[in-house]
């Protein structure tokens, strides 16, 4: 309970006191944008930092240096937990956007602070929104952000990896940025029954970068299929470490 409450303190304080930074970038903003983008991405890696650390996550990351730094990328990733976000965050490679639950944007401070680090809301019931959202994520790609998405569409209960949804591609389609599979282990037994949060040993591991263009046609065709396959076998190695 008490590694509950820390988090939740220091995510409470960072969205109040937040405020004032929140206006002050905007001001820095409209004369360095950069400033306020990298400035924004630093002060928020830290605090998701800090709220792992009150939680007790013990974090191994393996393949961390084939994330490309000089190009924006996709990242695909399994979704097991909320904590999926709090601890891949803080290790992307410049200023990446997140796909996110179109819930979350009725959330005051949070949605703006999401909006300000180039995060995207999915309608799920309103296909001509998910594809303007799909575009504002191919033009985000285009000007040098990338984008992490979880194509399973929601967390998986069980653990068991879902079927991954082919629109989600469509990001690097579009772009022929690279794809880089994210495979997230025991996440979810972090905050397995709220409000108790567990110590426990989690494992990110980041495959080689794909590009769409290297494959043949037929995994082209059915890219979902292919990056599934690669992050599940993954996954049962990384199940082994735990």
């Amino acid at each position: 309970m008490i590694r509950f409450l820390l988090a939740a303190l220091t995510a409470a304080l960072f969205l109040i006191l937040g405020i004032p930074v929140l206006i002050i970038e905007w001001i820095i903003g409209k004369f360095n944008k950069d400033f306020e983008d990298h400035s924004s991405l630093a002060l928020v890696k830290g605090v998701l930092r800090l709220i792992a650390f009150f939680c007790g996550v013990k974090l191994d990351v393996y393949g961390e240096e084939k994330i490309p730094e000089d190009q924006p990328v996709l990242y695909i990733g399994n979704h097991l937990s909320i904590f999926d976000v709090i601890l891949t965050y803080p290790l992307c490679k410049g200023l990446t956007g997140y796909i996110s639950k179109d819930s979350l944007k009725k959330v005051p401070l949070l949605r703006t602070w999401m909006e300000r680090l180039h995060c995207l809301f999915l309608d799920r019931k309103d296909p001509r929104e998910g594809m303007k959202m799909i575009l504002k994520a191919i033009e985000y790609v285009k000007s040098g952000i990338s984008i992490f998405i979880f194509p399973e569409g929601t967390r998986s209960r069980d653990g068991k990896l879902g079927d991954f949804k082919a629109g989600s591609f469509k990001i690097a389609k579009k772009t022929n940025c690279p794809i880089v599979p994210v495979c997230i282990t025991n996440s979810q037994a972090v905050l397995e029954h709220m409000p108790f949060v567990r110590s426990k040993h989690v494992i990110i591991t980041y495959l080689d970068p794909i590009v769409l263009s290297d494959l043949d046609p037929e995994d082209q065709k059915h890219i979902g299929t292919y990056v599934q396959n690669k992050i599940a076998k993954q996954l049962e190695i990384d199940a082994k470490r735990i």
